[in-house]
């Protein structure tokens, strides 16, 4: 029987019930346990947090089938009314709920942005724009007319180890995770996270003003882009390769460099979306029609399991065809890059 993945909470989300469980307090003099959250699209999510002392709450992010390296962290929230000291300098977000304003702030392992190219401009708390409409949005009924002035400090325990296991230093957000979520849902294998990675890393690349991005497909082809690339606009986007590229439309880049296995430079050839195995493996049939009708070579009848056999098959200069690397509009011997680009539209 095939098990049902489960689904989680973002950060975002988790922040937002920690904020409205500390007016509860201060406004109803009532201590909440668990409460409804409206997420966007009108989509509800009962998220548990717990008192740890006045006006100061936490939450434990939940478990889900994700590639989540923040799921089961602890994200807290202090609310005061005088400005906190002792942080790390920033500039504090602003949520202005009917006539009551609270400054937000990252604390102790959450990331200030100090680049441009964000969703959130240099030296602002890295909480991005979703979680804090849905701060606001669900915090009206409880502030109703009071007019007030607070302000909330957000942390991660172990949030800046947590962080190391991201690409949040690289895109320049220092000192912890970030607080995300489009949707406030974490789906199960939809892998959200990486792929805000992915998008924030290009848009920082971009930012830079290159006109070139490298995408790199593992840990060695990372390793190599970044002896030969300036670290900035390498970006590793594991097997997402659709969802990697489909992220450069509306970017200044001219030039794209995919380095990976001939084997993942096969399958991007012949279209494949994702590159893990569980969305499909080579189409030998079609790369015998490649040596054919590219090589003049008449493969045998071999059933052939993995591209390195039929390399093994092949001269040195004739394998050569399979190695194409990157794709430039100036460059359109770049055969496998530009196939599956253009199959995409882009």
């Amino acid at each position: 029987m095939k098990k049902e993945l489960k689904s989680g909470y973002t950060t975002g989300t988790h922040a937002t019930a920690l904020l409205v469980g500390t007016l509860y307090e201060y406004y109803n003099n009532t201590i909440v346990k668990s409460l409804k959250i409206t997420l966007p699209k009108e989509k509800l999510a009962i998220i548990n947090i717990k008192r740890k002392d006045k006006l100061f709450f936490s939450s434990i992010k939940t478990d889900n089938d994700d590639l989540d390296v923040t799921k089961g962290c602890e994200i807290t929230l202090k609310l005061l009314h005088k400005i906190p000291q002792n942080l790390k300098k920033q500039t504090p977000s602003l949520l202005e709920i009917n006539k009551t304003k609270i400054y937000i702030y990252a604390g102790d392992g959450i990331g200030v942005v100090s680049k441009k190219g964000l969703k959130i401009e240099p030296d602002y708390p890295a909480i991005n724009p979703t979680p804090l409409n849905m701060m606001i949005e669900n915090s009206l009924d409880i502030i109703g007319e009071n007019d007030d002035i607070f302000h909330a400090v957000f942390s991660v325990v172990d949030g800046k180890n947590i962080a190391k296991q991201t690409a949040n230093e690289k895109v320049g957000v220092l000192g912890g995770i970030s607080i995300l979520g489009t949707r406030g849902i974490v789906k199960p294998i939809s892998a959200e996270a990486y792929l805000d990675s992915i998008e924030a890393e290009v848009s920082v690349a971009n930012a830079s003003g290159s006109k070139t991005i490298v995408f790199t497909l593992g840990n060695t082809a990372h390793d190599y882009a970044n002896k030969s690339y300036d670290e900035s606009i390498v970006v590793e986007i594991g097997n997402f390769i659709y969802d990697g590229a489909s992220r450069l439309k509306n970017t200044g880049f001219e030039k794209m460099v995919f380095i990976s296995s001939v084997a993942k430079m096969c399958k991007i050839a012949q279209e494949c979306k994702n590159t893990h195995n569980r969305f499909g493996g080579i189409d030998f049939d079609e790369v015998k029609l490649w040596l054919e009708n590219e090589l003049n070579i008449n493969p045998d009848s071999q059933e052939y399991l993995t591209l390195k056999a039929v390399l093994q098959t092949l001269s040195i200069e004739n394998s050569k065809i399979f190695n194409a690397t990157g794709y430039s509009k100036k460059d359109a011997e770049q055969k496998a890059a530009a196939l599956f680009l253009k199959k995409i539209g882009l």
